[in-house]
């Protein structure tokens, strides 16, 4: 179906409008920036902004769905090509390095993002519901990545999917790849080698 003229504004208002947002929060912080901020860097009145997402926290939400999928296309990331590949590679260590350069992908577009939640939600019960949310969402993905993997390959002695699935949240966490990468000045490309290392070392005998 084509979009017409007025659904395609709005979705190009709405862009304009999550670009802005998103490098206010990432440069100014989140509580620092206002909706009218977003608005003058977005070049769309205060009004516009309330129309289209009604609050800051949603504004946020949307730039964070939008960085984490690198899209706006309604696809939920269990469905996403890339993790389709990787549980489809009958090599474990195929999948894990998939696996990997799947999140790398991710954080290199919402790594700082996702830190601005972190960072917020500790005093804002709105953000701490969507950092709560963010965290439930990796692990779901991380428990099917875990159950494909045990499939394939034997896990550590004693390691259940379930605990594999935890181990890969921290590794692969957002936190850790903006410690090193974002901290500790590590190229993306050495993160994703010492990641894909990692998981191989702490969920399987490989």
């Amino acid at each position: 179906m084509r979009e017409d003229g007025r659904s395609a504004r709005a979705r190009t208002t709405r862009a304009r409008i999550t670009t802005a947002a998103a490098e206010l929060f990432t440069t100014a912080g989140y509580t620092a920036t206002s909706i009218n901020a977003i608005a003058a860097r977005a070049g769309v009145s205060e009004q516009t902004v309330y129309y289209a997402f009604g609050t800051k926290r949603t504004v946020l939400s949307t730039a964070l769905d939008l960085a984490v999928a690198g899209d706006d296309d309604p696809i939920p990331t269990l469905e996403r090509r890339w993790v389709r590949d990787a549980l489809a590679d009958p090599d474990p260590l195929g999948q894990i390095s998939r696996q990997v350069a799947g999140a790398g992908d991710i954080y290199v577009r919402a790594a700082r993002l996702l830190d601005v939640v972190r960072s917020a939600a500790a005093t804002d019960p709105d953000l701490a519901e969507v950092w709560a949310a963010n965290i439930e969402q990796r692990l779901a993905v991380q428990r099917v990545f875990a159950d494909a993997l045990a499939r394939k390959t034997p896990l550590r002695e004693g390691l259940s999917a379930d605990a594999a699935a935890d181990i890969a949240l921290t590794a692969l966490s957002p936190e850790t790849y903006n410690l090193l990468v974002g901290n500790r000045g590590w190229e993306h490309s050495r993160w994703q080698a010492w990641a894909a290392d990692a998981l191989r070392r702490l969920l399987t005998t490989l």
